[in-house]
């Protein structure tokens, strides 16, 4: 089998390069080569598609350890791979979290075994999650952790996160942080709105995000350290990262396809599909999201993988989990959605799957979200004219908990590489 290939006939999109045009991509043994470098290449064709860096998702649930019921390393990385996904970053809500150095390599053990791209694995912020007393932060860099989260929640006491941040810092990596003010959110369910009111539930208010938004933006204004926030759903959460990068702090932010895709009226029609943390908001939210992705407020779109088993989400709305699948559906959602709708432009998008992310990892040691010679030979191979029909029951992922089952969509990944093109 050939080890060199010539990709020709493709538009490349390479932001880290500020290349788009048409060129040829040559690899040679899992590498971007220059053609001089070839002997014998196999040359295969890419008219009509575009080729851009091996896209990176910040934000994965892989479930293993703990829930291997709903997914696990295998079939998580399976359907990152068929969403066109290189690099993900693995959240660290596994049973038992990775707040330990022996806990962490024995996670990362799992994922050298059983992953097809590469895992990037958040270490825990607290212990067990809990929000009560921090990690140790150096120890779980040296260990292997690149970043540290105790994504689905955060400390509630501003003097525990202002002192995480100062070990954080010191460690020399970013604190991850879910934004929610539990005094606030619970026992909410969805959206503090209409909706909620027409299905009789309790409402989660955008208070409940925008004060750990502002809390944590000035934590890191004093500390120095670098805050990344999840999963935003709130206009005033964009206001007030603008304000923050106004400034000088040292914050990047992600959003989810779903809350640029959706908006709290979607509980009416799919359920508890549609039940997610942060809720699904309104309207108006939505558009300050799509504003703030475009405009490079919000650094990068991240898709959130919660993967759940249909009898966990076929629950009353007290009952069923929070989240969606999301890997498999991302990039073509936002190709239907932004980029044909005129919202971005493709440059602009796969920019924010590629070196909008990479700006979180770069403790990795590797050359990410770039087509440069010597870098890996990591692509994503897009074809934006394709229309497809989602189909749940040909995920990778285990879990199939999803709003799209049977929608239209123009643009899809055709071919994720990873070293190689077979």
């Amino acid at each position: 089998m050939s080890s060199e290939w010539i990709l020709t006939g493709g538009r490349v999109i390479d932001p880290s390069r500020g290349v788009d045009g048409y060129h040829d991509v040559c690899i040679k043994d899992g590498r971007i080569a220059s053609e001089s470098e070839l002997s014998s290449p196999v040359r295969l064709d890419m008219s009509g598609k575009v080729l851009a860096p091996g896209f990176i998702d910040v934000h994965v649930h892989l479930r293993e350890p703990g829930q291997t019921h709903k997914d696990d390393i295998a079939t998580g990385t399976a359907a990152a791979k068929a969403g066109g996904f290189t690099t993900i970053v693995a959240m660290p809500n596994t049973i038992p979290a990775p707040d330990t150095p022996e806990h962490v390599e024995a996670i990362l053990a799992l994922i050298a075994q059983k992953a097809c791209v590469r895992v990037a694995l958040a270490g825990a912020l607290t212990l067990g999650r809990e929000g009560m007393t921090e990690t140790d932060a150096a120890a779980l860099r040296k260990a292997g952790c690149p970043l540290l989260s105790d994504d689905g929640s955060t400390p509630q006491s501003a003097g525990l996160m202002k002192r995480i941040m100062i070990a954080v810092a010191e460690a020399g990596l970013p604190v991850v942080d879910h934004c929610e003010d539990m005094s606030l959110s619970k026992p909410g369910l969805l959206h503090d709105g209409s909706v909620a009111r027409k299905l009789g539930l309790p409402g989660q208010p955008r208070s409940a995000e925008e004060l750990i938004v502002a809390r944590d933006l000035l934590l890191a204004g004093e500390t120095g350290c670098h805050i990344h926030l999840q999963h935003l759903s709130s206009a005033g959460s964009v206001d007030l990262i603008r304000w923050a990068k106004d400034r000088g702090i040292k914050v990047t932010a992600e959003t989810t396809p779903h809350h640029l895709c959706l908006t709290h009226e979607a509980c009416l029609e799919f359920g508890t599909n549609a039940k997610m943390a942060p809720p699904l908001r309104e309207e108006e939210d939505r558009l300050a999201l799509i504003r703030g992705i475009e405009d490079g407020t919000i650094d990068m779109i991240a898709t959130d993988h919660a993967p759940h088993t249909t009898q966990e989400k076929n629950q009353e709305w007290s009952k069923a989990p929070f989240g969606i699948v999301g890997l498999e559906t991302a990039v073509p959602l936002c190709l239907d959605r932004l980029v044909h709708t005129g919202c971005m432009s493709i440059a602009k998008l796969i920019e924010r799957f590629t070196t909008g992310p990479a700006k979180l990892l770069g403790n990795l040691g590797v050359d990410l979200a770039t087509l440069k010679i010597g870098a890996p030979a990591e692509i994503t191979i897009l074809d934006l004219d394709a229309t497809h029909t989602v189909n749940v029951a040909d995920f990778a992922s285990k879990s199939t908990n999803c709003p799209y089952d049977g929608l239209v969509l123009k643009g899809k990944v055709v071919k994720t590489i990873m070293g190689n093109c077979r």
